[in-house]
């Protein structure tokens, strides 16, 4: 099998996914690294011929200024062919066409990539060929199983990418690096020290015409159950031997493997809300509720938070706090980790000696260290400082760091099939209690922090 050169088949050529995220990813990767040998075949529904395709990955590629000789080779082979991607006859004519290792990226609804996935096992299938999934991998721990299991059939395990692009490779390794490269945070990075942690990642965007994935996933599925769950993966696993794949994804299954609810009481853990009309920015927005497409009767969240813990030796006792939701007043995507107040204050300081906090910013990655100082008048009067860093900017789009994985045949960045299915059994009690109107579904003004009633984090 040839391997340096990959045939790149995008299932769902024409959908928005392709021309907004993956062809500027592709576009930006091929800029950076021209040495890539790349054949493009796009794959849809559409009345689409190969000119128009082309156009279409031109004006994407166009949004990132992409050039050079790797960028104008896909230009000028990119190929369409028009398929129903769960027909085995269709997926067999698009593998026909592969020269080199082939890769099918699935920019399609998860329905409609499980049928396909089935479709395949009627196919015969190269040596090496890579299946590249978006999110959400299964609607439970049930689905996710069987959809695992299914793809088990098809290929060997490393060779499946179920696509996490929020956790980047440069955010991993940013998080990885203030853990395990500072001695002043590794050997205090647990319970002993650590009081809580708080994942949450707040936006200022609605609806934004997303109803139709949207009202059926909501806030907790969408964020929670498959990102933020990833990001306290790496903020909470041991200390892997390696950086490679495998060591990564074998400690961040441990964590999720021990992780769960608080206390095992989702109603008291849980919270959930929706927004009303309102103002973010200056732009109005009417109540989700009222947003096209919306069913009212679902009572889907825009807004949720659920508390865990993680039963290991360094995280007994540590509630992890995850929050996502949509028209909030302030966009914020961080890790906050709260330490322990002093054991010890002695007498003759003023002020209030508060717990240090760190706070990792995602995306731009930052970190930030508010700590106890002496006031610049009265040495013993305390004031508050935050001493603060930069990370270096990653030099691709999260997507392009995801096909980088994908045609290098690395999945370092993707997230393994236990670890998908570790993530539905985390959530799928409180989405029990939340199906059952055992947790109520509040309201807050869109703009606001969310609802009133509930403890600031």
């Amino acid at each position: 099998m040839d391997t340096s050169h990959t045939t790149l088949i995008v299932l769902g050529a024409s959908g928005d996914l392709t021309a907004r995220l993956l062809m500027p990813a592709l576009g930006q990767l091929l800029t950076r690294e021209p040495q890539r040998s790349i054949r493009l075949i796009g794959a849809g529904m559409d009345e689409w011929d190969d000119a128009h395709w082309r156009e279409v990955v031109q004006k994407s590629f166009a949004t990132v200024d992409a050039g050079g000789p790797a960028v104008e080779a896909v230009l000028a082979g990119a190929i369409y062919r028009k398929s129903d991607i769960t027909k085995p006859s269709d997926l067999e004519a698009l593998l026909a066409l592969a020269e080199g290792r082939a890769a099918f990226y699935f920019a399609v609804p998860p329905a409609i990539a499980a049928k396909a996935c089935v479709a395949l096992e009627s196919v015969t299938l190269p040596d090496g060929l890579i299946l590249a999934l978006e999110k959400p991998f299964g609607t439970d721990q049930a689905s996710a199983h069987v959809l695992n299991e299914q793809l088990a059939k098809l290929v060997p395990e490393d060779q499946v990418h179920r696509i996490d692009h929020f956790l980047g490779r440069s955010t991993v390794l940013n998080v990885l690096g203030v853990r395990f490269t500072n001695r002043v945070f590794e050997p205090v990075w647990s319970s002993e020290h650590i009081e809580s942690v708080v994942i949450r990642y707040d936006e200022a965007l609605g609806l934004e015409g997303r109803a139709g994935y949207y009202d059926k996933a909501g806030a907790l599925v969408d964020m929670i159950q498959s990102h933020l769950l990833q990001v306290l993966a790496v903020v909470a696993m041991d200390p892997p031997s390696t950086l490679s794949a495998m060591d990564l994804r074998d400690a961040k299954g441990m964590a999720l493997r021990a992780t769960s609810v608080w206390n095992g009481d989702p109603r008291a853990a849980s919270r959930r809300a929706r927004y009303g009309a309102g103002s973010v920015d200056g732009r109005e927005l009417i109540a989700y509720a009222d947003e096209a497409g919306v069913d009212p009767a679902i009572g889907t969240e825009t807004l949720a938070e659920m508390t865990v813990g993680i039963a290991t030796t360094r995280w007994e006792g540590v509630p992890f706090t995850l929050r996502s939701g949509k028209a909030l007043g302030n966009r914020r995507s961080e890790v906050v980790i709260t330490f322990k107040p002093v054991s010890h204050l002695p007498t003759g300081f003023s002020g209030s000696a508060d717990a240090s906090v760190l706070r990792l910013t995602l995306g731009p990655d930052r970190m930030a260290l508010e700590v106890n100082l002496n006031g610049p008048g009265d040495p013993f009067q305390l004031d508050r400082a935050s001493l603060e860093a930069e990370f270096g900017e990653g030099e691709l789009l999260a997507y392009a760091e995801v096909l980088q994985g994908i045609l290098d045949g690395d999945p370092t960045l993707s997230v393994r099939g236990d670890t998908a299915e570790e993530c539905w059994r985390i959530v799928q009690p409180v989405l029990d209690a939340w199906r059952s109107g055992a947790v109520p579904l509040d309201e807050y003004p869109a703009g606001t922090p969310g609802p009133a009633s509930w403890p600031v984090l």
